[in-house]
């Protein structure tokens, strides 16, 4: 009769078989990208110990463009400041863009990983390293096996982060000196299972904005209210009427949020002051808007400030229009997205979102689509983007890496 430890060992290397044939099942990958997941961890590992926030990529672009060159494929740099450019011939044929991002955020990384942020206040909080590995995994194969005819824009741009480096790229020329029939990117979604993908035609993200309202009073001693103007008091009934924006004064199908995330006022715990400072963000999926959110915004700013007897001066910045995926590039996407993790894999109900995407600058120049692809950890909390808990699931880095090698092939048939 075998011992109990005999038993035991069996058993945990039974479950640990099962547990390696259920993930190689979920991750249906091309063998020479499977071939390359220990070396594309390494490369993320080192951008993430590395990170570079918005136009100061240099060491990231300079890694960027060190392995581009190394697999053989011509480097162009100097749009957008550090964004780099691969271009892969392989014949004639049509044009290709695939994009990735490759800036950070000012977060104070908040993990237990080994290879952790070494940069104080700055860590890859979205996964931009992932996606910058996924596509510098696809480069490398794609120049090896050249399984297409045509040719391959490797877009690797800086910025994304409310700093519109995309938007920057394609006002430098992007399209002009690389041009493409249709462009592609991708991102990871940390609160969707780890190998499903999601693709929605038309709307896919929101609109971005920023706005300032600094409403002005006239101070006074706190405990004589009735001789000033409060600007605390009219800046508060201005937080709550601007939510009847997307509430009561515009369609509720156009997606609007309006969300004041800053309130600045006063120095003293016996002044009421002159100002209040609030600041916020304005998201829509309405495509027209840059046109209809600042008048509603100034609309409401300055009749409840005038209610009070305040003044408002309204500061707004419209910066990433809403992101449109092209109906034709989404059912390609679809296709190739199917083929890659199976129709059980595939999310095309998963909810479109209100955050924003500086691909949508390069959508509006070029037909094309955005993909979400599932990284929900497995074995510990997946925390979201922008957290400074976050952290990327390296089991996608293959699937993201075969969909865009797989995207490739499809678009740029050898026949």
């Amino acid at each position: 009769m075998p011992c109990k430890s005999s038993l035991f060992v069996k058993t945990v290397t039974l479950l640990l078989y099962f547990q390696f044939i259920a993930k190689a099942q979920l991750l249906p990958i091309l063998k020479e990208i499977n071939a390359l997941h220990e070396e594309m961890m390494a490369w993320r590992h080192q951008l993430h110990e590395h990170p570079e926030t918005a136009f100061e990529e240099v060491k990231t672009a300079d890694f960027v463009a060190n392995k581009l060159s190394e697999f053989g494929i011509e480097v162009n740099r100097g749009l957008a400041k550090t964004g780099v450019v691969g271009t892969l011939k392989n014949g004639d044929g049509g044009a290709l863009g695939l994009r990735a991002d490759m800036d950070a955020l000012d977060i104070e990384e908040q993990t237990d990983l080994p290879f952790k942020s070494k940069i104080k206040g700055k860590m890859h909080a979205c996964g931009h390293d992932g996606h910058t590995t996924m596509l510098l995994g696809a480069a490398k194969y794609l120049a090896q096996t050249k399984r297409f005819k045509g040719t391959i824009q490797f877009i690797f741009q800086p910025a994304e982060e409310m700093a519109g480096g995309g938007g920057v790229m394609v006002d430098e020329g992007l399209f002009e000196k690389f041009p493409v029939d249709s462009i592609y990117g991708m991102h990871n979604w940390p609160n969707m299972d780890a190998g499903k993908i999601s693709i929605r035609p038309r709307q896919g993200m929101a609109s971005a904005a920023q706005f300032e309202i600094i409403v002005t009073g006239v101070g006074c001693h706190a405990a004589s209210p009735h001789q000033g103007i409060d600007p605390i008091v009219a800046g508060a009934a201005i937080v709550e009427a601007l939510q009847t924006i997307s509430s009561r004064t515009t369609n509720p199908t156009e997606g609007i949020v309006v969300s004041v995330t800053q309130f600045h006022a006063g120095d003293a715990d016996n002044v009421i002051p002159d100002q209040a400072i609030l600041r916020g963000t304005a998201r829509s999926f309405a495509v027209n808007s840059e046109k209809i959110l600042e008048p509603l915004i100034r609309r409401v700013a300055e009749g409840v400030a005038s209610a009070h007897g305040a003044t408002i001066e309204l500061t707004y910045d419209h910066r990433y229009p809403v992101l449109v995926n092209e109906e034709a590039s989404s059912d390609v996407a679809l296709k190739v997205a199917t083929e890659v993790v199976g129709q059980d894999a595939i999310d095309v109900a998963y909810p479109p979102t209100m955050a924003s995407e500086d691909f949508a600058f390069m959508l509006n120049k070029v037909p094309g689509c955005f993909v979400r692809l599932g990284a929900k950890l497995s074995d510990e909390t997946s925390h979201p983007l922008h957290s400074a808990h976050y952290k990327f699931n390296d089991d996608v880095l293959p699937i993201g890496a075969t969909f865009w090698a797989t995207l490739a092939e499809t678009v740029l048939k050898q026949n």
